[in-house]
């Protein structure tokens, strides 16, 4: 059996830019063409952009991908890559017109075999069983004298289907494409699946996930070929697109050659990543090139604002301080302290002007007049962004959300995106220090100020306002939501788990009534197991509590 070179291409695709992702499908299939290449794999549904949801259901959009799909198979033959086998992660139709998330092996300028992905993933954020027809048949491909099967994604995630269908016959290696979303923690468990499916075919297995950012998703990418006895001979980096190259022999061999093994960053580097590409792609995707948000001199907006300069360039944002009656001195030199750190354009905007106009006529006072500061400065970032064209990005955190500790329509939780809306507050801390200590390492100035970092937080509405005059210490807090949010313990438990009974009364409480505030929250992306929005569903009106 001749050895077998393939090729892993991890790339970044665009939901609905059809000819943009075939011209990248293109590229990278001729430069692996280029490498001697006998197979090149693509992700799941690279050539739609992924997830699709509803765009699947369309007959106009469903018959442009198959127009598309033709196309790219002969541009393939033009360019002199038609002897490759090209697997594309594509859209199609089952028998009786319903939808189907497909693998299509282009070769010679046509479809040479297509899979149908088995198993449907119908939690937290995919709705694939609502939208697309399941396959049932497996499929393998002769390439260079190597029987190679095919799944997508979620078919190893599952026992049976394509896996068990592929044991008795026997393959020399399982190619599984994927669009797999990023969370804390998933590329152990993505490593050790697939060593359980190599074992269980006696067979190498060829890992090819997406990278970038869709809407609330961050595709982390990390592909990898894993050997029989579950060893990585090959890895791509985390957020990045790569062309994955690996010599193949027969099967039980090893490689001939070991292949280019990334290094795999630790947890923190990978949310900070992942937050940074969900903001990069999220402004590009959507045709801006630069943003804006308030800048209190918090922890929080020095974040965002970090983050905000590592995905499109501290030239292209713009942080405004937007000072009251109430902020303090010190507030405002971190801000300037920030601005003078990132390179960001700074520009200050007093807010007392607009709110004693509003007090003329409203004269407000206690929490409504606190309110009244908040809105006002959410006010002035959504006119900035009207008049110049800047995407708004919001500097709240998950712990905030949960608990609804914002004014709603305010500077932290207005715009088109929030960056750090599935990191919870002492996350956040955790990843201001991982960004200093990046910077200092790399010999360059920290860009968030060390005072920001530790000094108490506050939204300074009122004089010396604290955070914790109305919630647990962040640590704690923290603590709380983790159980109740993500691990869904009721009240019984978590007194059980030790929290004091007033304290899980105030935090169930607050979260509960908080559900109207996370529906019209911008959107962040994911990074957690469970982030609000598409992962935790619960109804607005509803008269359950946990008491």
């Amino acid at each position: 059996m001749s050895t077998l070179r393939l090729a892993l291409a991890q790339v970044n695709s665009a939901v609905g830019d059809l000819e943009g992702n075939a011209q990248t499908v293109l590229r990278l299939a001729l430069a692996a063409q280029a490498a001697g290449a006998d197979l090149v794999a693509f992700p799941e549904m690279v050539l739609t952009g992924y997830p699709i949801e509803d765009l699947a259901l369309r007959g106009s959009f469903r018959r442009a991908v198959a127009a598309q799909e033709r196309r790219l198979a002969a541009a393939l033959v033009d360019e002199g890559a038609g002897d490759v086998h090209v697997v594309v992660g594509s859209l199609s139709e089952a028998a009786d017109g319903r939808p189907t998330n497909t693998a299509a092996v282009l070769r010679d300028g046509r479809v040479v075999a297509r899979y149908t992905k088995h198993h449907l993933p119908n939690y937290g954020v995919f709705d694939e069983y609502r939208i697309f027809a399941s396959g049932s048949d497996p499929v393998v491909v002769d390439v260079a004298g190597h029987r190679v099967g095919l799944a997508i994604c979620e078919d190893i995630w599952r026992d049976g289907g394509t896996v068990a269908q592929l044991a008795s016959p026997g393959v020399d290696l399982l190619l599984v494409i994927n669009g797999s979303p990023y969370e804390r923690g998933k590329g152990y468990l993505r490593s050790r699946l697939a060593a359980e499916r190599a074992a269980e075919l006696s067979a190498p297995v060829a890992y090819v996930n997406l990278i970038g950012g869709q809407d609330d998703l961050v595709f982390d990418g990390g592909s990898f070929v894993l050997d029989v006895d579950g060893t990585v001979v090959a890895r791509s980096p985390t957020f990045d697109e790569d062309l994955l190259l690996l010599d193949l022999p027969g099967a039980g061999d090893p490689p001939e050659q070991p292949g280019h093994v990334a290094r795999v960053d630790d947890d923190t580097a990978q949310m900070y990543d992942a937050v940074v590409l969900g903001l990069r792609d999220y402004a590009r995707k959507n045709g801006f090139t630069d943003v804006v948000l308030g800048i209190s001199g918090g922890i929080d907006s020095a974040l965002t604002a970090t983050v905000a300069c590592d995905a499109v360039g501290a030239d292209h944002v713009l942080g405004v301080a937007m000072p009251s009656a109430y902020s303090s001195e010190h507030s405002l030199a971190d801000a300037r302290e920030l601005a003078e750190r990132t390179g960001l354009t700074y520009r200050e905007q007093p807010i007392e002007p607009f709110v004693d106009a509003f007090q003329g006529e409203l004269r407000l006072d206690g929490v409504p007049a606190e309110n009244l500061q908040a809105r006002v400065r959410g006010v002035v970032l959504m006119a900035i962004s009207n008049a110049e064209g800047h995407l708004v990005i919001a500097p709240g955190n998950k712990s905030e959300l949960a608990v609804g500790y914002s004014t709603i329509y305010d500077a932290g939780s207005i715009g088109g995106f929030a960056p750090l809306k599935d990191v919870l507050k002492t996350r956040v801390w955790e990843l201001a220090r991982y960004r200093n200590a990046r910077a200092r390492a790399a010999g360059e100035t920290p860009p968030i100020p060390e005072s920001s970092i530790t000094k108490p937080p506050s939204a300074e509405l009122r004089p010396g306002q604290k955070d914790s005059d109305s919630l647990p210490d962040y640590e704690l807090l923290d603590d709380v939501l983790d159980a109740y949010v993500e691990r869904a313990l009721g009240r019984d438990e978590l007194e059980a788990s030790g929290f004091a009974p007033d304290v899980v009364d105030l935090v169930l409480r607050l979260v509960d009534r908080a559900e109207w505030k996370r529906r019209q929250y911008p959107l962040g992306p994911k990074v957690t197991s469970l982030a609000f929005g598409r992962d935790r569903r619960l109804p607005v009106t509803s008269r359950w509590r946990e008491e």
